[in-house]
């Protein structure tokens, strides 16, 4: 929806528009009286007053095109950058390696709509054996966010069958997200603290983080939860019916 003020500025350019493209001669005061220019200018004013909806219906017309556009370049960078998306080295893998249908989801441990729809994520993975799930960490909500998916990647790097259980505990666990409550964690995980602490300071670690940064930005992903399967890509939180959904349909394409 565009804000009024948003509208204001594009009947302004509208307005403008009509003015630039009218007979140079007319605004340019080419043959006419200070009294007939503004006579123009009450008259293209009434119009705007009793034709709004004239305005409006531009409006609406430009959002739909530039939400068009919008699609076809985010279609156009998904398929540019499957790759990094399906099989970069660095990202935590979960489900079947080998499955027919890979999911990727672009998260954060501190995001309420990633943790409601946890449940649904791994209904899918326990119940689908052939899904392949890619892990984006996508740290966005502040400082423990960052240390959280720090932590996260540190433990995939360490010992990869330890890195769902930490996984999970992280993502269900309520309240703040401090160092030493994230410690905790990945210590009944069967984490080694020490190491995990200095793996989070690695440079391949921050490496991992800024790629997921970029990707995401190119994608245009501003928030978390945000799926990607198959050739479509979800902004938001999904049900479990919707998830399977997409994967069905990523399996028939």
């Amino acid at each position: 929806m565009v804000s009024l003020s948003a509208r204001i500025c594009i009947i302004s350019l509208l307005v403008l528009g009509v003015m630039i493209t009218a007979p140079k001669q007319v605004f340019a005061g080419e043959g006419l009286s200070a009294s007939q220019k503004l006579e123009i200018e009450k008259l293209v004013h009434k119009y705007i007053l009793e034709h709004p909806e004239v305005i409006i219906e531009t409006i609406d017309r430009m959002q739909a095109r530039e939400e068009l556009a919008k699609k076809e370049r985010a279609k156009h960078t998904l398929a540019a950058s499957k790759d990094m998306l399906l099989n970069n080295p660095d990202d935590p893998i979960g489900g079947n390696p080998e499955g027919d249908v890979t999911v990727v989801e672009f998260f954060d441990y501190r995001c309420g709509y990633c943790k409601r729809v946890f449940p649904s994520v791994m209904k899918i993975i326990n119940d689908d054996k052939n899904v392949r799930y890619v892990y984006k960490e996508f740290p966005i909500l502040g400082p423990e966010s960052v240390v959280a998916s720090k932590a996260a990647l540190a433990a995939w790097r360490l010992d990869k069958t330890k890195y769902h259980d930490f996984h999970s505990a992280m993502m269900g666990g309520k309240g703040s997200l401090t160092k030493e409550k994230v410690f905790k964690m990945a210590g009944d995980a069967g984490l080694n603290i020490v190491a995990l602490a200095s793996e989070m300071e690695s440079p391949e670690v921050e490496r991992t983080l800024r790629n997921n940064y970029e990707l995401a930005k190119s994608l245009n992903i501003n928030g978390t939860p945000a799926f990607v399967i198959g050739n479509e890509l979800i902004p938001g939180a999904v049900d479990l019916g919707t998830l399977k959904r997409l994967i069905t349909e990523a399996r028939g394409s």
